[in-house]
């Protein structure tokens, strides 16, 4: 196959970031992803309608003007929100979701929720508005490699029980266990993939000496995991969707004593998805996972325009300019089997 026309995808999870960080991230999504759902964990965090709004208008002021890009605005969940809120945000046209971080889990998360019980109420007002739910699925306790099985255990399954016509992404899965719980969970639960859960595992961070380029939260797992998460994105199932989690740091903030979490996939993304796809010999389940799985769980129209891959060698930079500094991209200085004509 010389050539690969799909459906233009999406990104059901990205981290923009703000000011003169948003000249290249905003570009490199709108290059590939006709609509992303953007990630609310700056500082101060997007909680309300007005600074979800302001954000939307400094994305778009920074989409190229050759380029057309939606962004699908969240709301940041904190221990004070209110019903009121969230029953603004599922009617308005911009908003898409309510994100939930477990305080301290991840980067950007200290003003995230501290007892998941005490917002029930606000649950049961999403489940009744039909606003889903995004989860940062890691508990902050126990062994960093157990972390997600033991919020399934402990956190989404109690949820799921309370509310069972709750729409709910369980993002950036990272372990077999979030797969066989996806699997069985009921057609209101649905989760997202990044690229580098699919190529990789934590050999690849660890052994040899520690990669920084490579951290990110959560943490690659085994490689059971990893093989059973390529199976899940792979199989066709609609319950696996695009997410890239494509989070910039700059080379300063991720080579340093207190190493920032997080890889930057946007530049590249579907050009990697396409070589992980090739590599599984399942390029035809690729269109699904990136172009129709999510926007049918988001019950949004799939897009109408195509892109096309070109089987021709990529040869991915070492290195990107990011404001002022630095940015590594994933697969630096590597070779991809595909480019985005």
């Amino acid at each position: 196959m010389d050539s690969l026309t799909i459906t233009q995808p999406d990104d059901w999870h990205i981290h923009l970031r703000d000011g003169e960080k948003l000249v290249r991230t905003v570009a490199d999504a709108a290059r590939q992803f006709n609509r992303a759902i953007v990630m609310p964990n700056l500082t101060p965090p997007i909680n309300s309608i007005a600074a979800a709004e302001d954000y939307r208008v400094q994305i778009l002021t920074h989409v190229p003007p050759e380029l057309s890009f939606n962004p699908l605005m969240t709301l940041y969940l904190t221990d004070d929100m209110t019903s009121d809120t969230i029953k603004a945000a599922a009617e308005h046209p911009h908003i898409q979701a309510i994100k939930l971080y477990p305080a301290g889990a991840t980067t950007n998360s200290s003003a995230g929720v501290t007892d998941i019980g005490a917002l029930y109420p606000l649950f049961e007002t999403m489940e009744q508005t039909g606003l889903p739910l995004l989860i940062h699925g890691e508990v902050t306790h126990g062994d960093i490699f157990d972390r997600e099985a033991l919020f399934i255990e402990q956190v989404l399954m109690p949820l799921q029980a309370a509310f069972p016509s709750l729409k709910i992404v369980l993002e950036h899965i990272t372990t077999a266990a979030a797969v066989d719980y996806v699997l069985a969970a009921n057609h209101f639960l649905a989760a997202t993939i990044t690229p580098q859960h699919l190529l990789y595992d934590r050999n690849q961070l660890l052994v040899g000496g520690l990669k920084p380029d490579y951290y990110c939260l959560p943490i690659l797992k085994r490689q059971t995991d990893q093989q059973a998460l390529l199976k899940a994105a792979t199989s066709g199932s609609s319950k696996f969707f695009l997410g890239t989690d494509s989070a910039p740091h700059s080379r300063n903030s991720k080579y340093a004593p207190c190493g920032c979490a997080g890889v930057y996939s946007a530049y590249n993304a579907l050009e990697i998805y396409a070589h992980i796809f090739e590599q599984a010999k399942a390029l035809d389940k690729l269109e699904g996972f990136s172009s129709f799985h999510g926007p049918d769980f988001y019950g949004l129209a799939r897009n109408t325009q195509t892109i096309t891959l070109t089987k021709q060698a990529n040869k991915v930079p070492q290195s990107l300019s990011f404001a002022d500094e630095a940015l590594t991209p994933l697969f630096a200085g590597e070779t991809l089997n595909w480019t985005l004509s």
